[in-house]
Parts: structure tokens; C-alpha cells; sequence
């Protein structure tokens, strides 16, 4: 049975990540939520102005789930957090950091317990 839209908006889980300079791993990260089964996601990323790859690796990825927002956080990470949790439309809040990957059931095996 197909859900209804706002059954869909209501079990949104609003992924935030902060990341600065994180080049290298960022294409792992966002690859590890791409491939989760559980598809009903937004994907914030709160870049603190870096200064390497990371913002055109971000870019690549071409889905309209995935927003990305730059501050000047000041090496307060607890800002960027705040920031992705103000942006946040979903039910539900996750973080991951930048250099770290979830497996593809992480979200649906955490949903079916919080529902």
C-alpha cells in the first residue's frame, strides 16, 4: 500500500552533517546514506567554509534530498549542529559526522524501533 504524503513527511529523518575540510570522505558519507533502504530522508550538510574538496564533492552528488549550507562556525561544531537542527524538516533528527558511514539498513531498522 502506497503511503500518503503526510505519512511520508512525517517519518522524514532529517540527516545533519557538519564538515569542514573533509574532502577525502564526504563521497563515503553521503554514498552510505544514498544506499540505505529506508528512503524518506533529507540530507543537511553544514559546511564551515573548507577550504579543500569537500563542497565540489558534495556538489556531485546530484539529488534534490541533499542541501548544503555554509556558516562560519568559529570551531564551535555545536553550531553547525544547531544550524542543520534549525533547517531540520523531518520527524526525526540524525547525525553522522562527515568521515564516518552508516550501513544500508541503519535508518530503517532505527525507524521501525522509534515507530
Amino acid at each position: 500500500m502506497e503511503k500518503s504524503i503526510d505519512e511520508k513527511e512525517k517519518n522524514l529523518v532529517s540527516i545533519v552533517i557538519p564538515t569542514y575540510n573533509t574532502g577525502p570522505f564526504i563521497k563515503k558519507t553521503i554514498q552510505s546514506i544514498l544506499n540505505q533502504t529506508y528512503e524518506n530522508w533529507e540530507l543537511i550538510i553544514i559546511d564551515n567554509h573548507s577550504k579543500d574538496d569537500t563542497v565540489k564533492n558534495i556538489l556531485n552528488f546530484e539529488d534534490k534530498r541533499i542541501k548544503l549550507f555554509k556558516i562560519f562556525n568559529k570551531g564551535v561544531i555545536g553550531l553547525s549542529r544547531n544550524i542543520g537542527i534549525k533547517k531540520a524538516t523531518g520527524k526525526w533528527i540524525a547525525f553522522l559526522d562527515a568521515d564516518d558511514w552508516w550501513y544500508s539498513d541503519k535508518l530503517e531498522r532505527t525507524i521501525s524501533k522509534l515507530e
